[in-house]
């Protein structure tokens, strides 16, 4: 892969519920150790669009191109196995088990492959955790703590670091900062800035527009299942922003080269 090639281009993907319209002719591209954020309003399609890109649906037309490689995934472990990890609102941990054990959660490593009977890895797991967390800039004191008993902010780091630690070619995070205080926030966006340092692509979907012009490169505004233009961060500003999700500022009038026509 070039510089010039896109990590990820969507050529055209379309998702209908019978006579519902919920994405249309989405095109889009994410360029090697880019930081991209998803925006719109509820209902706009950005839901759809993650759960096309990640597997969880199937398009009714369209191309994922990955890598110069066009892909279909017939299931989340498909966009998994092809380097796509996503962390979803819910995070996907297991409130009983510790951190190596989330870290390694159907990615179990064993010292003896027995099917029911297999016997687990726990020291290889805990040496590979401690290394993704400490790459990421996570820090856990105890990492056989459950995580039932760990905060907000600390579940959605080790969530982070395990997508980060197993991602290879993109990361997607949905709303990664919504249910977090202040501080926890901070923590989680600093995260997201050393993967910005380490040039790990990322896809971030997000109602928060403050943390969208601190945190990415390029904004994706979505409108009633459509992705109606693209906008370099450093090209506007979150008035104009708020003007095309709302449907106040039609991207027509736009003069940028960056805009996606309609």
């Amino acid at each position: 892969m070039t510089t010039n090639t896109p990590v990820l281009a969507i050529e055209g993907l379309t998702k209908h519920y019978g006579g519902v319209r919920a994405l249309t002719d989405a095109q889009f591209q994410l360029m090697p150790g880019e930081h991209a954020a998803i925006v719109g309003d509820n209902g706009a399609g950005k839901s759809t669009f993650v759960r096309l890109i990640t597997g969880v649906e199937q398009p009714n037309k369209g191309n994922i191109v990955l890598d110069g490689q066009s892909v279909e995934f017939d299931s989340p472990l498909d966009a998994r196995d092809q380097g796509i990890e996503t962390v979803y609102q819910n995070l996907a941990l297991a409130e009983d088990l510790d951190v190596p054990a989330n870290i390694f959660l159907g990615r179990e490593i064993t010292r003896l492959n027995l099917g029911p009977l297999s016997f687990l890895n726990h020291g290889e797991m805990r040496k590979q955790s401690v290394e993704m967390l400490k790459t990421t800039g996570v820090k856990i004191q105890d990492l056989s703590e459950s995580m039932r008993g760990m905060s907000g902010g600390q579940r959605q780091c080790v969530a982070i670091a395990r997508a980060a630690g197993f991602a290879t070619k993109l990361i997607i995070l949905d709303e990664p900062t919504a249910a977090l205080g202040v501080q926890e926030t901070a923590r989680v966006e600093d995260i997201i800035r050393g993967l910005k340092q380490r040039g790990v692509p990322l896809i971030i979907i997000s109602h928060n527009l403050r943390q969208v012009f601190d945190l990415v490169d390029r904004i994706w505004v979505f409108r009633q299942g459509r992705i109606i233009c693209s906008r370099r961060t450093v090209e506007t500003n979150p008035e104009e922003i708020v003007g095309l999700i709302t449907g106040a500022i039609d991207p027509a009038s736009l003069t940028s080269q960056e805009v996606v026509a309609c």
